[in-house]
């Protein structure tokens, strides 16, 4: 197979077409008669003396591209439009002028190809710089959507496909560099839909020149070991090309075999995808069989299959089972037996003419769909049986489907999504009908809350109004705040995409649950200084509480779901009815260090009446202090205790010295004290933690228990001579089952 021709003035009425293309008719409207022409003198004064990018000059481009869609079976029309494109930058109102000019068709061709180039070239920027909105696979992947977006015209597509293919062509013949942002691109987008849309033409040779620049040693490599012994091998292969024809011939068969050409880019993915040498390779020495008929397909097959020595494992049919771009052929792979030893393997391809149309220009074939209504407006038909409108669009959808992995749908699945810019260049994919909201969202929440304003094209418009493919949208945002509550209003239409609403409903979610916290909070701090107990840290009472956090408790108590009760019965808890001689009201008369049988002795003081702190409930030998008080003597506190803390900053003046006397071991004074065990709530474990105290001859007075989301938090108040051997004891309680923790409090 030959390239396609390289760049050339275009004739003003070219007639050249190939086989299957749909042949022009009389019907011709006015306005397009001698449409090449015309455009080609309406856009010579704008673009004879301009260069492209590439330093190529762009009339010389623009005659390039219409040669290379004639040969593939582009209309008149189509040709026209790759002048028309390069003309609408010079134009004010290019939608306007060309109108007038040529028709509302040309001018929404011209157009929207233009549009499209601009989006590609601004987001194969946006891969180098460092505001893309996802990783580059994502990018391009989204590139290729956008492009499909676009492609409902399939007029666009190709002139985009047959521009890139003559600045590649340009590229490699003047040595001029490539960008690697374009050289992907090609290979990444324009290939791939070349091959999905089975113009094989353009596929290959757009492959082979990207990785050309690419990977410019690489390709030098291979293409240098075909040259080597590149005229021997061709010898044999016309040698076998001839022979069978001639025997296919013989057998009733008429055929055409011709030599298959190499792609070095097929050859490179084939050798790394199966780890092959060169010579390993069956496609290198490859033949075409072409045939009149499917039945003379398989009788070929079949003779080829008896004349060689198939490999099995290298058989296809995708006659039976065509590929997903309708491609269909029989690809085979034998061996020729040469005195009994089998030679290098040969691939054999073997298909019909239409086949062979297909297979070299797809569903280019068929512009009919595009370029006829049913006045055939374009000047070719759209009858027939083959309807190529629903071909072409099954073969978008089916790599829309591909890159998506979405289920097989309907023919809408094209106009669900849109493809919208940022100022930077870097693509978003939004659904159809989403607004600069929506667009704001996509990009960053932040950005989404704080949106005020937006501008499309550089032009301010509401933020519901609905976005459209290839627009540039730039969002003004305030510098803090939130979203309205108008956007979550669907008959507003503010926000399209789900994403984008349940984002701001999290938004009003979250500020409401500020307020019910704040409240919560506010709640909290009052009662701590109500109860003279700010020093608590509130993370540590929210997990004596069985919360994991203090915001988590102040939630609750903000929805009014927990009882500051509950808080007040922790930080005091209930004291058992006891009589008065239980709380160790005690008068002493020191008479001298030695005397004391028990009790306190306040320093430097003969006889003064103490009472033991109910706040810290201090035991023998706790470090202790005293803290006189008005008309109720001295107040006996642990050397720890927080209260004696706070009243200490006050009236310092007012702590005394005390100490612990020293009585007899037996009938020796008992204290109160309190031990908080935290645990998980079960039956039976205030029992078996009672049951610890009695083995352990402690005597419990009173007990406090209370449950809080499954955690039991108890408060023992028991009697100890001696506050050290308590610790023992908690090291028991704390082996029951279910205890987490256990403590003097």
């Amino acid at each position: 197979m030959k390239s396609l021709p390289a760049a050339q003035p275009v004739a003003a009425h070219p007639e050249e077409r190939l086989p299957g293309v749909v042949a022009v008719t009389a019907q011709t409207l006015p306005e397009q008669v001698n449409a090449l022409a015309r455009a080609r003198n309406f856009a010579e004064p704008l673009i004879a003396d301009e260069v492209l990018d590439t330093g190529e000059n762009t009339l010389a481009h623009a005659d390039a591209v219409a040669a290379i869609l004639r040969v593939v079976g582009g209309s008149e029309a189509m040709q026209a439009a790759s002048y028309l494109v390069h003309a609408c930058v010079h134009l004010n109102k290019p939608q306007e002028v060309i109108a007038k000019a040529f028709g509302a068709n040309f001018a929404a061709l011209a157009v929207e190809t233009t549009q499209l180039m601009r989006v590609q070239r601004l987001s194969r920027g946006a891969e180098t710089s460092a505001h893309l909105v996802d990783d580059p696979a994502v990018q391009t992947e989204n590139v290729r959507k956008m492009l499909l977006a676009f492609s409902r015209d399939l007029r666009v597509v190709m002139l985009r496909l047959a521009s890139r293919l003559q600045t590649l062509r340009f590229c490699a013949a003047s040595k001029t560099p490539v960008s690697p942002g374009l050289a992907r691109e090609s290979l990444q987008v324009f290939a791939p839909l070349a091959n999905r849309l089975g113009i094989w033409q353009i596929k290959w040779e757009m492959e082979d020149l990207s990785f050309r620049f690419i990977e410019p040693d690489t390709y030098k490599q291979v293409a240098r070991l075909l040259d080597e012994k590149r005229v021997a091998r061709e010898a044999n292969m016309e040698h076998l090309r001839a022979s069978l024809e001639a025997e296919l011939a013989s057998q009733g068969i008429k055929a055409v075999v011709q030599g298959r050409p190499k792609h070095i880019y097929s050859i490179v993915k084939k050798m790394r995808g199966k780890s092959l040498g060169f010579e390993q390779l069956f496609d290198i020495r490859a033949l075409r069989v072409i045939v009149p008929s499917v039945p003379d397909c398989y009788a070929a097959l079949g003779w080829v299959h008896a004349r060689f020595v198939p490999m099995a494992e290298e058989f296809d049919d995708y006659i039976a089972k065509p590929k997903g771009n309708g491609y269909q052929s029989l690809h085979t792979v034998v061996q020729q037996m040469v005195d009994g030893v089998a030679c290098l393997p040969i691939e054999i391809q073997i298909r019909t003419q239409a086949m062979h149309d297909h297979a070299e220009h797809g569903v280019a074939a068929h512009w009919a769909y595009k370029e006829a209504g049913t006045k055939g407006y374009a000047g070719v038909s759209a009858s027939g049986e083959y309807d190529a409108k629903i071909a072409v669009l099954r073969q978008l959808l089916a790599w829309e489907r591909d890159l998506s992995g979405a289920a097989p749908q309907s023919a809408d699945v094209l106009s669900d999504r849109i493809y919208v810019l940022t100022p930077d260049a870097a693509v978003v994919e939004l659904p159809a009908g989403s607004t600069a909201v929506d667009f704001a969202y996509s990009v960053h929440t932040s950005l989404g809350h704080r949106c005020r304003g937006a501008k499309v094209d550089g032009v301010q418009v509401p933020l519901n109004t609905p976005l459209q493919n290839g627009q540039t949208v730039e969002i003004t945002a305030a510098k803090e705040g939130g979203p309205s509550r108008d956007w979550l209003n669907t008959e507003l239409g503010y926000l399209v995409s789900h994403r984008a609403r349940a984002k701001a409903r999290a938004w009003f979610n979250a500020a409401a649950m500020h307020t019910t916290v704040a409240r919560g909070r506010e709640a909290v701090e009052k009662l701590l200084q109500r109860e003279g107990k700010t020093a608590i840290k509130l993370d540590d009472l929210a997990a004596r509480l069985g919360f994991k956090s203090a915001d988590d408790l102040f939630e609750v108590v903000g929805k009014d779901e927990f009882s500051l009760r509950t808080i007040e019965t922790l930080l005091r808890p209930p004291e058992p009815v006891l009589a008065p001689d239980d709380y160790l009201l005690l008068k002493k008369t020191r008479t001298s260090e030695s005397s004391p049988k028990g009790g306190v002795l306040v320093v430097g003081v003969e006889s003064l009446m103490t009472q033991l702190a109910k706040c810290c409930k201090p035991a023998p030998p706790d470090a202790i202090l005293g803290f006189i008080t008005r008309g109720k003597g001295v107040s006996i506190h642990r050397a720890d205790c927080s209260n004696f803390r706070e009243m200490s900053v006050r009236n310092g003046e007012r702590v005394i010295e005390v100490e612990w006397g020293s009585g007899k071991k037996e009938g020796a004074s008992v204290y109160p004290v309190d031990v908080s065990v935290q645990a998980a709530d079960r039956q039976g474990l205030l029992r078996d933690i009672s049951e610890v105290f009695t083995k352990e001859k402690m005597n419990v007075i009173g007990v406090q228990t209370q449950s809080v989301k499954g955690t039991a938090w108890m408060t023992f108040t028991v009697e100890v001579a001696d506050a050290a051997r308590l610790t023992k004891v908690l090291g028991v309680v704390s082996d029951v089952a279910g205890v987490r923790s256990a403590r003097r409090r």
